[in-house]
């Protein structure tokens, strides 16, 4: 293996690595928070700005969708919320000069990272078919170049709307209507690559696809389960509502391949006591092989359904279907294949089952180590089944509860952002505006890049987000980009997707969060849902990175009138005046949001309805909550490989790259890594320190290679290993994906090693 590293880029391929921490938060995350914001946006905007975060007269992080509670602080926000806040905030700016500059062969050669550093997009900006870089246009001319694609492709199937979950609920209202009034359900989003197996598998199991706990019941549980989510690194407030469930009792169970410094101990900033003493989280850490948590929790439920009094009989009799299947398949759960297939111990189980037991109040809480495996939605479906064991769904302190990512991705597709919408909502769609929605279901992410790539797909409109960046098998994904037509992305800042284009390609600058949004009707403010189901406000209270900027909704009420044209009876005009009247209209199409602009008024905003939370009525087929009793499965690895799972540093967002450190794992200055565990290293011949190419193995005999990666030692779970992404998204294929819910198995690739 090589010692130095490879010829690239000396920035972020020669890391720096130290032993990992075993704390979250403290002093240091100050400070950090304090000099990315200072860089940024200077002092004074930066007291101005993250004084108003998470507040309820101010603005909804951009970053992750953890709510907030009532009673707020003053600094209600996270490191990792800061560093989102700065970036948008930020005073620099990417002016025409800028693309002047840099032609798009030397946008495609810069890192996600230097592109992210550059600031505020300020003008509209074409690239031309032929062209070697973009220029700036007028609006005008950049709205009828959409209505020319668009108005010239053979169907509006060879469209495709693409949303981010960062987008308020008025713009995505507002963008599914124009593509179902435009004659498509093509609606991909970012939902599709990280909680689709979760939706798939509640809705099919409680009737709706939502987390079913509010964050008092956080507060209240006995016992919460935390598996296949690293909350240090992707949701840090969350730390905080585990410090208050902890001090009131609860127990705690970490099920994770890597240890987490955050899930170890935290040290709440906001307390002076907590920065220096902390709290320990964890009390038993699970360090389970990356995919066994079906496995883990088919055996918990078979040793439930064992134990005499463990089953909440009352529940299952009167709110449950299905218990006997489940009942019989759990029988069959093996104590050795488990252990073979976690890799846990089994002591380590009964530790786990007697925590199980003595809890009157449960949940289980996830993310993407969850989400993201062939066996997934099956997986979900195995930790519900244990909470219908326990009739831990419908009470106080109890419950399901996955933990979204972007700001207002679970908002987005309560607004119709699905490409398999309910008849019901079309229904009331088409009632509404006096339209006929497509009925035919359109495509997600991995069936748009398919038909992108066979030509199926010409036209990509990307509200918000990093389509490239995010998606899975890059050279693939980049590949059938180019083959677009056009590109059209609504951004705040450069990311790779304004790098890797259609023949034609349009970036439209829009409003921030941090944003004021004046229109003709005044001063607006947008709305987003929280990862809990509370709708509120956020009100942008600086002046915008430039006078050029379009809100998201003038964005899409501007595009619809240009596409539709004389032919659409929707007031696109006045949605763009005045949000309230697309709040109007919502409260007559979505089920939850009746009289919204009086509800959404009141400080804190409002909850949206959950009946099987709210009543213990399940809206599924059988009317009843449902048990399921899928095989159980897990990943099996060669000899001289290993499982990868793709993962965030501390120093990310999704694909926002804010700096070059993962302070708790000990990883600074560098990106390229791979952790591997030491016994798994030594076998492989592995040494701490060398550069090794990872090379994906898939059934279609495709190499895929992601070169020149330090590799480090780690302690993950034995036959396990972790690295970044989007860096790694080439590994992964476009046709490994997870029964059901199409998302992408990041989680589960299969991986070889070679000299770099």
């Amino acid at each position: 293996m090589a010692t130095k590293p490879p010829a690239g880029d000396p920035v972020q391929d020669a890391p720096q690595v130290a032993p990992p921490q075993h704390a979250a938060a403290g002093l240091p995350a100050i400070g950090h928070t304090l000099r990315i914001a200072q860089q940024q946006m200077g002092l004074a905007r930066t007291a101005r700005t993250l004084l108003k975060v998470n507040q309820k007269d101010g603005f909804d992080c951009p970053g992750c969708a953890w709510p907030e509670g009532d009673k707020r602080h003053a600094a209600e926000f996270c490191e990792n919320g800061a560093k989102a806040v700065a970036e948008e905030a930020t005073l620099r700016r990417v002016t025409p000069a800028f693309f002047a500059a840099h032609p798009l062969a030397d946008l495609e050669t810069r890192s996600g990272y230097w592109l992210g550093q550059q600031g505020r997009i300020t003008e509209p900006m074409l690239l031309e078919a032929g062209a070697d870089r973009y220029e700036a246009v007028s609006w005008e001319r950049a709205f009828a170049v959409i209505a020319e694609e668009l108005r010239a492709l053979a169907s509006p199937d060879e469209a495709l709307f693409y949303t981010s979950g960062r987008t308020s609920n008025e713009a995505a209202f507002l963008f599914q209507l124009f593509a179902r009034e435009f004659g498509t359900n093509n609606l991909p989003d970012c939902s599709n690559m990280c909680h689709e197996s979760s939706g798939s598998a509640l809705n099919e199991t409680i009737g709706i696809g939502k987390g079913s706990v509010s964050l008092e019941d956080l507060h209240q549980a006995e016992l919460i389960i935390v598996a296949g989510q690293n909350p240090g690194t992707n949701h840090p407030r969350m730390l905080s509502a585990l410090e208050k469930a902890k001090q009131a009792g609860a127990k705690i169970i970490s099920v994770n391949p890597l240890p987490e410094a955050g899930t170890e101990r935290f040290k709440n900033p906001q307390s002076p006591l907590g920065m220096l003493k902390g709290t320990a989280l964890t009390d038993l850490f699970l360090q389970i092989r990356i995919g066994g948590d079906q496995a883990l929790f088919r055996l918990l439920n078979k040793l439930v359904i064992e134990t005499e009094g463990a089953v909440d009989q009352d529940f299952v009799r009167e709110h449950t279907h299905g218990y006997e299947d489940l009942a019989a398949a759990a029988a069959d759960a093996d104590w050795d294949e488990t252990l073979t297939a976690t890799g846990l111990t089994r002591p380590d189980i009964e530790r786990a089952l007697a925590m199980i037991l003595a809890s009157r109040r449960t949940i289980v809480c996830w993310a993407m180590g969850l989400t993201q495996h062939k066996h997934s939605v099956a997986t979900i479906r195995e930790v519900v089944n244990l909470l219908l064991l326990r009739g831990d769904i419908g009470r106080p302190g109890s419950g399901v509860c996955p933990v979204r990512g972007h700001s207002n991705v679970q908002g987005d597709r309560t607004m119709g952002i699905f490409e398999r919408p309910a008849p019901a909502f079309l229904d009331a769609l088409d009632r509404e505006f006096a339209i006929t929605s497509p009925r035919a279901h359109g495509y997600d992410v991995v069936r748009s890049i398919e038909a992108l790539r066979d030509g199926k797909a010409k036209v990509l409109i990307a509200m918000g987000g990093n389509f490239v960046g995010a998606t899975p098998d890059t050279d693939v994904t980049e590949a059938a980009i180019r083959r677009a037509s056009l590109t059209v992305h609504v951004s705040t800042k450069l990311n790779r997707s304004h790098a890797v284009t259609g023949r034609r390609a349009l970036i439209l600058p829009t409003l921030g969060r941090t944003d004021k949004d004046v229109q003709a009707g005044g001063k607006q403010f947008v709305t987003v849902e929280d990862s809990m189901g509370m709708v509120h406000a956020s009100r942008g209270n600086l002046a915008p990175a430039s006078p050029h900027l379009l809100s998201e909704p003038a964005i899409v009420a501007r595009m619809a009138r240009a596409v539709l044209g004389a032919a659409s009876a929707t007031p696109w005009e006045e949605f763009e005046k005045d949000y309230a009247t697309v709040r109007d209209r919502i409260s007559r199409v979505v089920p939850g949001f009746e009289d919204f602009n009086a509800r959404v008024a009141h400080p804190g905003g409002f909850q949206l309805p959950h009946a099987p939370r709210d009543e213990r009525r399940f809206p599924t087929k059988t009317g009843k909550a449902n048990f399921t009793a899928a095989p159980v499965e897990y990943p099996r690895v060669p000899a001289g490989r290993l499982l990868l799972q793709t993962l965030r540093s501390h120093d990310q967002y999704n694909t926002t790259i804010y700096g070059l450190d993962d302070r708790y794992r000990g990883i600074t200055g560098g990106r390229r890594v791979v952790m591997v565990n030491p016994e798994d290293a030594a076998e492989l011949g592995l040494a701490d320190g060398s550069y090794t190419d990872i090379v994906g193995e898939w059934k279609d005999g495709v190499e895929r290679r992601a070169p020149g990666f330090r590799v480090v030692h780690y302690p993950t779970a034995r036959g396990c290993a972790a690295a970044y992404y989007p860096e790694t998204n080439v590994l992964v294929p476009l046709d490994s994906t997870a029964d059901v819910s199409n998302t992408p198995a990041s989680k589960s690739v299969v991986v070889r090693f070679e000299p770099a």
